[in-house]
C-alpha cells in the first residue's frame, strides 16, 4: 500500500483548520477587547487604567508612602514591569512621569524628585536619575487594600496578585480626568475640583434621583491644573454633562500691563490645558513673521517658575481686546477640550456616561468598599473576642491553668476538655507570656472586650442599615473635602469662567493702516509693491529677460485676485506682498498655483462686483466677485476646463454688451443678459467656431461704442450704429472684425 502524505488541505497533528474570515474576526475581537478593557479606557470606580493602578500598587508594595524617603524611578519601573505589567519600560515610565506632572494632573498621585519634564514640552530625565514616592492623594486611593476592600486577581504569570480596582476615597476619574484611544472608541475627560465633586456626591446621596442639571449647581465645570478661563455657554456645558459628550472653549489668562506714557503690553500668565508653551510661542512668532496679526509686534517668554509671556502691540492705539481676539482665533491661546466620558462600568462594560452616572458608579463602589471593610473588621473583632474570652477564663482559673501547663504531657487537649475552650483559645493561652499574668492585665482585657463588643454592635448596625452606610460614606467624603478641598493647599479652583468680549467681527483689513501702494507684477510672475501710486510711465527694473505685465494702483487694505489658466482664482493680501526696492518674490511661492498654469489676470477685488470669465473653448459665464475670494493658498476653482481648453478671459462686468473675438478673427456682439450668473461651472457657449477657439472678450456699453487700441497705442472706436452687422445672438459665428482691428485679436 502506498504511503499517505499530508496534503495542503489536510491539517497536521496539533493544528486546526478554520475559515480565514472567522479566524481574523475572532482574533481582532480579542485584541479590541484587550485594548478597551486593559489599556485605553479608565474604570469609572477609581478613574485609573491598569498601568496607573499597577504603578501605585507597586509603589505601595515598595513602602513608598508620602512620608517615606524617595526611591529611584528605575526601581519602581522594574517592579511594575517584572511583577504586574509585562510591557515596555519606557511606556511605564512615561505613565509614571505623567502622574507626577503638576501641569497634567490636577491632584498629583506621584511625588517626584528630579526633572519630570515641564510645560515647555521638555521630556523627563531618564528613570535612573529621577526619584518618586506616593502623594497623599494616592494614599487615599489605596486606603483599605489590606482590609479586603476590593477583589484581587493573579498577575500575568500567577506569581503575584494585584487589585482589580482600588478603593478610591475620592472620585479620581473626574478629579484628574483621563484620555485614551481604544479600538473603535476613545475617551477624553477633563479634570475637576474635588471640593465641587464632593458637594455633588453629597447631594446625590441625599437625593438619589437628582438630575444632571441639579448636580451642576455644585460642579461649575472642569478645573484644569494650568488654570485659564472657560468661555463656553452655560447651556452647552449642561448639555455636555447630560449626554457625556461636548466641548469646552478654554482661553489663556491675560492682563494689560501699563508701561507709562500711554504704552502698554499684554502679559499671559496661564495657558490652556495640554498646550506646550514652547510650541505656543513658536506659533505666535510665526504669526508675526507671516503678518497674519499685523497689530502684534513682538512676543517674549519671560517665564521663570510661573508663566509670563509678553505680547507687544505694534502701536499704542491698538485695542488690547481686539489684538487678543485675533490671537485667540489664530493660535493655541484658545483651545477646545472635547469631552467624551467613555468609561468602563464595573470594569467590564464601556459606556458613554453622563455626570450623574459617573458619580453614581463611584458612590456604589464606595458603598461596596465600606461593606467589605466593615465585614473584614467584623471578622477581626470576632477573632479577637474569641481570644479575649479564652484569656479571661485563664485569669479566672489561673492556678489550675498553670498546673495543667506544668504537669500535663498534652496541656492543649486538657485545657480544651476542662474549660471547654476552642483550638484558637487554647493556643493563645499556651502562647501567653508570664509577664502578662498580672491583675492589671485582666482589667485591660475586660476593657478591651467591652470596647470591641460596642464596636461590633455599631458595625452590625451599619451593615444592617443602608441609611447608616450612606451616612458613613458622606462622613468619609467630608473628610476628603477637608483634606483636598478649597481650604487645603492647592485645592482652590484654578479655572474660572468668563464671557467672550463684545468685539465686532475683526477682519485683517481693519487692523492694517490704509495707505496707497502700487502692485507690480512681471511677465515671469515676480510680484512686489511700491509705496504710493506710481506713474505708469515710470521706468521700473526687472530681472534679465523679464518685463512688466501688471501695474495696479491699490491700497494696503485691498485684496488682489489672480485668475490662472487652470480656472482657479487665487487671493493675495496686498499688505502681505513684498515691498522695498527689490524684484519681489515669485507669486507661486505665495499660492499653490501649478507649474503648468499661467496668470491670466490680476486685479483688485471689488466687493459686490461681477466678472466675465471664459475659456479658450468659447464657454463662459458671469461670476459674482465675492464668490471668487479664496481663503487658502490652493485658491478656488471657478471655471471648469477640460482637455486642451484653458481659462483665457477674466474681465469686470462694466457694460451691457459682450464683444467676443475668435482666433478666426470673427467678432460677435450680444447682450450681457444672455449670460448666466454662476459661482462655478463650465458656462455656456459664447461664440461658435469651426476651427480654433476664443481669443478675447470684453464688456462695454453699446451707446458708447466698441473700442480697442491699435499698434500705435491710439484708441479706435466703432460707434453703436456701425456695430449692427456684428450684433447677434449668443453662440453665433459672428463676422470678420472691423477694419483696423489689432492683429493679435485682443481688445486691449
Amino acid at each position: 500500500m502506498a504511503d499517505v502524505t499530508d496534503t495542503p488541505d489536510m491539517p497536521r497533528d496539533g493544528e486546526t483548520s478554520e475559515p480565514l474570515d472567522r479566524a481574523l474576526g475572532e482574533r481582532y475581537l480579542t485584541y479590541a477587547l484587550s485594548t478597551i478593557m486593559h489599556r485605553a479606557l479608565p474604570d469609572a470606580r477609581d478613574g485609573l487604567k491598569p498601568v496607573h493602578r499597577r504603578i501605585l500598587y507597586a509603589m505601595r508594595g515598595l513602602k513608598l508612602e508620602p512620608t517615606s524617603p524617595f526611591r529611584k524611578c528605575a526601581k519602581i519601573v522594574g517592579e511594575v514591569m517584572g511583577n504586574y505589567h509585562p510591557h515596555g519600560d519606557q511606556a511605564i515610565y512615561d505613565a509614571l512621569a505623567r502622574l507626577a506632572q503638576d501641569f497634567n494632573m490636577r491632584y498629583r498621585l506621584v511625588d517626584g524628585q528630579g526633572n519630570f519634564g515641564n510645560i515647555d514640552g521638555d521630556n523627563p530625565a531618564a528613570q535612573r536619575y529621577t526619584e518618586a514616592r506616593l502623594t497623599t492623594a494616592a494614599a487615599a486611593l489605596l486606603d483599605g487594600l489590606t482590609e479586603n476592600a476590593v477583589d484581587f486577581r493573579d498577575n500575568y504569570d500567577g506569581s503575584e496578585s494585584e487589585p482589580v480596582v482600588l478603593p478610591a476615597a475620592f472620585p479620581n476619574l473626574l478629579a484628574n480626568g483621563s484620555s485614551g484611544i481604544a479600538v473603535g472608541m476613545a475617551t477624553n475627560i477633563p479634570p475637576h475640583n474635588i471640593d465641587e465633586l464632593v458637594g455633588a456626591c453629597l447631594h446625590l446621596i441625599k437625593s438619589p434621583n437628582a438630575r444632571d442639571e441639579t448636580l451642576l449647581d455644585h460642579i461649575q465645570g472642569p478645573d484644569f491644573p494650568t488654570g485659564g478661563t472657560i468661555v463656553e455657554e452655560r447651556a452647552s456645558i449642561k448639555e455636555a454633562y447630560r449626554t457625556g459628550k461636548g466641548g469646552f472653549r478654554l482661553r489663556a489668562r491675560w492682563a494689560v500691563e501699563d508701561l507709562g506714557r500711554g504704552t502698554w503690553q499684554v502679559v499671559v500668565t496661564e495657558i490652556p490645558y495640554q498646550v506646550q508653551k514652547g510650541k505656543l510661542i513658536e506659533r505666535l512668532a510665526d504669526l508675526i513673521n507671516a503678518k497674519k496679526v499685523p497689530i502684534l509686534a513682538d512676543v517674549r517668554d519671560e517665564s521663570a517658575e510661573d508663566i509670563r509671556v509678553v505680547l507687544e502691540p505694534r502701536a499704542r492705539s491698538v485695542d488690547p481686546a481686539v489684538m487678543m481676539e485675533m490671537l485667540f482665533k489664530n493660535s493655541d491661546l484658545e483651545t477646545r477640550f472635547a469631552m467624551n466620558m467613555n468609561v468602563l462600568i464595573d470594569g467590564r462594560t464601556p459606556k458613554v456616561c453622563s455626570l450623574r452616572e459617573v458619580l453614581r458608579a463611584f458612590l456604589n463602589h464606595r458603598r461596596e468598599v465600606l461593606v467589605r471593610r466593615s465585614e473584614f473588621r467584623l471578622g477581626k473583632i470576632d477573632a479577637r473576642l474569641e481570644v479575649l474570652d479564652g484569656y479571661l477564663i485563664a485569669f479566672l482559673n489561673l492556678d489550675r491553668v498553670i498546673e495543667i501547663i506544668r504537669y500535663e504531657d498534652h496541656p492543649k487537649a486538657v485545657l480544651i476538655a476542662e474549660f471547654m475552650l476552642t483550638e484558637v483559645q487554647a493556643e493563645a493561652i499556651l502562647n501567653l507570656r508570664l509577664r502578662n499574668l498580672r491583675k492589671l492585665e485582666e482589667m485591660e482585657l475586660r476593657s478591651e472586650r467591652e470596647a470591641l463588643i460596642a464596636e461590633r454592635a455599631g458595625i452590625a448596625a451599619l451593615l444592617a442599615s443602608e441609611d447608616l452606610q450612606w451616612a458613613r460614606i458622606a462622613e468619609q467624603l467630608r473628610e476628603v473635602r477637608k483634606a483636598f478641598g478649597k481650604t487645603a493647599p492647592g485645592g482652590a479652583r484654578r479655572t474660572d469662567f468668563g464671557d467672550t468680549p463684545d468685539v465686532e467681527e475683526i477682519t485683517l483689513e481693519s487692523m492694517i493702516e490704509r495707505e496707497p501702494v502700487t502692485v507690480i507684477c512681471s511677465e515671469m510672475g515676480w510680484i512686489r509693491t511700491m509705496k504710493g501710486h506710481v506713474d505708469p510711465a515710470t521706468e521700473l527694473k526687472f530681472k534679465d529677460g523679464d518685463g512688466p505685465r501688471f501695474l495696479i494702483h491699490a491700497e494696503t487694505t485691498d485684496r488682489m485676485l489672480m485668475f490662472a489658466s487652470n480656472g482657479r482664482m487665487y487671493t493675495l493680501q496686498t499688505s502681505l506682498l513684498p515691498g522695498g526696492r527689490g524684484m519681489g518674490e515669485p507669486v507661486r511661492l505665495m499660492t499653490d498655483m501649478p507649474n503648468e498654469a499661467r496668470m491670466v489676470a490680476l486685479f483688485t477685488h471689488v466687493p459686490g462686483g461681477k466678472l466675465l470669465v471664459a475659456s479658450s473653448a468659447g464657454d463662459g459665464f458671469v461670476l459674482p466677485e465675492d464668490e471668487a475670494v479664496a481663503q487658502t493658498r490652493t485658491g478656488k476653482q471657478v471655471l471648469n476646463v477640460r482637455g486642451e481648453a484653458r481659462a483665457r478671459v477674466c474681465r469686470p462686468v462694466a457694460g451691457d454688451h459682450v464683444a467676443v473675438v475668435g482666433e478666426n478673427r470673427k467678432v460677435l456682439v450680444f447682450p450681457v443678459a444672455e449670460l448666466p450668473e454662476m459661482g462655478r461651472g463650465k458656462g455656456v457657449r459664447l461664440q461658435k467656431y469651426k476651427d480654433g477657439g476664443l481669443s478675447d472678450a470684453t464688456i462695454f456699453d453699446l451707446e458708447d461704442g466698441l473700442s480697442w487700441k491699435d499698434p500705435a497705442g491710439r484708441t479706435r472706436n466703432v460707434a453703436a450704429a456701425e456695430l449692427a452687422d456684428w450684433i447677434g445672438a449668443r453662440a453665433g459665428a459672428g463676422r470678420m472684425a472691423p477694419r483696423g482691428f489689432p492683429q493679435n485679436n485682443r481688445f486691449d
